[in-house]
């Protein structure tokens, strides 16, 4: 029976990752940090107390900016295979907190491959990077032939964010080639489901859709509506992380659905799920969304009704347009393909924040 560990469990990536590998008869140990408020919204439908007999699922209070208990936990664990899913990922908020990302996003990813370095456990546990496509920075001339990124395209980073993974990326090899570790980076394009956090773009844009169907709010702000990203859902995500370590060899892997879509499509598309089609007006930090009609006989609202303002404090420094995954050899290698299309993702993350807003009346009623 495999055991695996996982840093950033409690997170969206996390708790998938944990549901899949029970699933495959892993016992999994996860890391959280500790916290004075309950954060394990995600996994407590899955949390087992240690003092149950034999139990397949454990927490352990950790941070990856702490190399000693980092090290005690892989110690103590014996994890035949780490994802180091743990980090301070969101690209706005990197710009705020530039030193503690590099502390945690790069640093601490060293400090787990040290760990099994040192502890010996070189030739026995296999290693998840969580890389990200902001490695890329979103510049043509990184671009194959095809217009996509992949695993041969050079890096070039916008964010404190995107610099600190690439530290995360070049340890990783470095490891690999150095030690003879099965250390492996996987580049993940961005991906997203129900349980995304409430402060990323595509969950801000369900919830506040959800929120003005329910007529529990009025509108919302966003910011450069004309970023595109290349979305996927998680589920689709965990899957490969996992066939990356199950590979013969480590290798490096692109995580993308070879597809991209604008933030103002995303918009389209969640308000169509509830049955209103908009109409975007004007240009730039002066752009509005309008209701143009509704077709749901559950959510009316107005005809011509301002929905959404574009904020120009939601811009980032330096922003990435446009990124798109090349996931050639993920499928050709590893036979991975995604199961869910953009509007399947939507649609799961619509109807999850419409359940969610519902119940939260009915109990306030």
């Amino acid at each position: 029976m495999k055991v695996a560990l996982i840093t950033g469990i409690t997170g969206q990536d996390g708790s998938y990752l944990a549901e899949f590998l029970l699933a495959k008869g892993y016992t999994v140990h996860g890391v959280k940090r500790r916290s004075s408020s309950f954060n394990t919204e995600r996994i407590d439908h899955i949390y087992q107390d240690k003092h149950e007999e034999n139990p397949k699922f454990i927490l352990h209070y950790g941070d990856l900016t702490d190399s000693m208990n980092i090290t005690k936990i892989i110690r103590d664990c014996r994890p035949d295979e780490i994802y180091n899913l743990g980090a301070m990922s969101h690209v706005k908020v990197s710009f705020e907190i530039p030193e503690y990302v590099a502390n945690v996003d790069a640093i601490g990813t060293l400090r787990i491959l040290e760990a099994v370095r040192l502890l010996g456990f070189e030739k026995k546990t296999k290693i998840y990077q969580a890389s990200t496509s902001e490695l890329y920075g979103g510049m043509n001339c990184n671009k194959n032939i095809n217009g996509f990124y992949d695993e041969n395209s050079p890096f070039y980073p916008r964010s404190p964010y995107g610099v600190a993974k690439i530290y995360g990326y070049w340890i990783t090899k470095n490891y690999r080639e150095a030690y003879n570790m099965f250390a492996c980076n996987g580049i993940l394009f961005n991906h997203e489901s129900p349980r995304r956090g409430e402060t990323f773009v595509t969950r801000k844009i369900t919830r506040a859709v959800s929120k003005i169907a329910l007529g529990k709010k009025d509108k919302f702000f966003l910011g450069n509506l004309d970023a595109k990203r290349d979305w996927g859902h998680a589920k689709d995500y965990v899957r490969m992380m996992w066939m990356i370590l199950q590979a013969k060899v480590p290798e490096d892997w692109v995580i993308a659905t070879g597809k991209t879509t604008s933030v103002r499509k995303f918009v389209e598309l969640a308000f169509r799920e509830v049955g209103i089609d908009i109409e975007f007006q004007g240009n730039g930090i002066n752009e509005k969304a309008f209701v143009l009609n509704c077709n749901n006989p559950e959510y009316q609202i107005e005809i011509g009704k301002e929905v959404l303002s574009v904020d120009p404090e939601y811009f980032r420094p330096t922003e990435v347009d446009l990124l798109i995954g090349d996931n050639s050899k993920a499928k050709e290698k590893l036979g991975w393909q995604p199961e869910f299309d953009l509007e399947s993702l939507v649609k799961d993350m619509m109807q999850s924040d419409l359940k969610l807003f519902k119940n939260r009346e009915d109990y306030e009623n």
